[in-house]
């Protein structure tokens, strides 16, 4: 009872918040503009349409197929992302007026409310439609290849040049479809990866609508395996429900567990955990002792974990190589510094206590099909242990990306206790 009450509080202050916000726009660009009839009925009309396809859109990416579903989910995708942008500038110029407004009736230079409004309005919707359709082409290009090299103290001189491709927040539904799956898949297994590691959000709704969606992912190959962990995103749409898919395609799911990961004389641990908003979803939730129990110690360890959060307790306990997702970067700047307030690690590499984090930008995006200053990302991770000399350095960073797939031997790794 306690928890559906906390529930229904939440869903209630979010609503409030959400017309608020829908409230404040119309104030500020339809209303105080003075706009004649029927202009501002249309734009009244208009704003409260996009508001409610927002509300349901989430009802539309679990109840109906996503070819159905994307006609609800566009337009309340692209309204998310210009509200935001839209938001940003209004705020800003509510500031500036609030700041310098008395000075500029203190020397006479005050111009009459509408005009202001009038301004304001044309002056913020049109730097908005601008940045989101920036935005929206960033967000809809191809993701980049980010080749980073990762020098780790405790590496085996022997596995120098180990190559981890990482995707992450791919976030497959009514936006980003089976085709996306196929480029990406496409793109990754021509890199002729070591391991490639799923860092969580690979999809946005149920096993039901999107199984077929996802199916290419079945398609992605590296010498010692395809491994997956769960994400906040994948517990929201059922996260027994997509472990037990993607492992029927061929991926191997890592909740709260490891492997060892053998190449010759020489091994790693491979660590993954469950997502921890997992724990209140469906009895899941991050559990790093149980993940890490047993495991030899004087094996270097790299921890796959959807959210970067997990880093500050990870650091404590001994790993050397943390690889998450989740914050997509920021995704549409400025959001990115409000992130940090709740996350310290948005993107790139961090250090802690001698061990080490990449955060990806993401490989697909949530929400708005916008991204401003934040690309997504396919990531090729090159673990060494005292850096590549400078002319292998040189070779990597200019070689093309490769275009076609060498036969790859059958995906390899072991569990932990019976790594030796």
């Amino acid at each position: 009872m306690r928890r559906v009450l906390l529930i229904a509080l939440g869903l209630s202050l979010a609503a409030s918040l959400f017309v608020g916000l829908h409230g404040y726009l119309a104030q500020r660009l339809i209303l105080e503009p003075e706009l004649p009839d029927p202009w501002r009925r249309f734009l009244l009309g208009g704003l409260v349409a996009l508001a409610a396809s927002i509300a349901l859109m989430p009802l539309a990416e679990r109840l109906l197929p996503p070819r159905w579903s994307r006609f609800i989910a566009w337009p309340a995708s692209l309204w998310m992302g210009f509200m935001f942008l839209l938001l940003m500038l209004v705020a800003a110029s509510d500031t500036v007026i609030w700041l310098f407004g008395e000075a500029a009736v203190a020397f006479g230079g005050a111009q009459p409310e509408a005009d202001v409004a009038n301004v304001r309005a044309l002056a913020a919707v049109g730097i908005a439609l601008v940045a989101g359709v920036a935005g929206v082409r960033s967000a809809m290009r191809p993701p980049r290849l980010r080749r980073v090299e990762i020098p780790l103290a405790r590496w085996p001189e022997s596995l120098d040049g180990f190559r981890i491709v990482q995707i992450s927040d791919v976030h497959i539904g009514p936006l980003r479809d089976r085709r996306f799956a196929e480029q990406i898949v496409s793109r990754v297994n021509a890199l002729a990866p070591d391991l490639v590691a799923v860092t969580g959000d690979l999809v946005d709704g149920g096993v039901r609508q999107l199984a077929r969606e996802v199916e290419p992912f079945g398609r992605l190959r590296a010498r010692h395996g395809v491994y997956f962990v769960t994400g906040n995103h994948d517990h929201y749409s059922g996260a027994d429900a997509w472990v037990s898919h993607v492992r029927s395609l061929g991926l191997r799911p890592l909740r709260n567990e490891r492997v060892c990961i053998r190449v010759g004389e020489a091994a790693f641990d491979l660590i993954g955990v469950d997502d921890h908003r997992g724990d209140w979803r469906d009895g899941g939730g991050e559990d790093l002792p149980r993940a890490m129990e047993g495991r030899d110690s004087t094996r270097p360890a790299v921890l796959l974990a959807h959210d970067p959060s997990t880093f500050k307790r990870a650091s404590k306990l001994g790993i050397d190589l943390q690889l998450s997702g989740h914050t997509h970067g920021g995704q549409i700047w400025p959001f990115g510094i409000l992130v940090r307030l709740v996350i310290p690690f948005v993107a790139g590499r961090y250090e802690n206590n001698g061990a080490q984090l990449y955060v990806s930008r993401g490989t697909g995006f949530w929400g708005p099909p916008m991204r401003i200053f934040a690309p997504a990302e396919i990531t090729e991770l090159i673990l060494t242990r005292s850096g590549l000399s400078d002319s292998v350095q040189r070779a990597r960073k200019s070689a093309p990306e490769p275009t076609s797939l060498p036969p790859l031997p059958e995906p390899r790794g072991e569990e932990g206790p019976r790594c030796g």
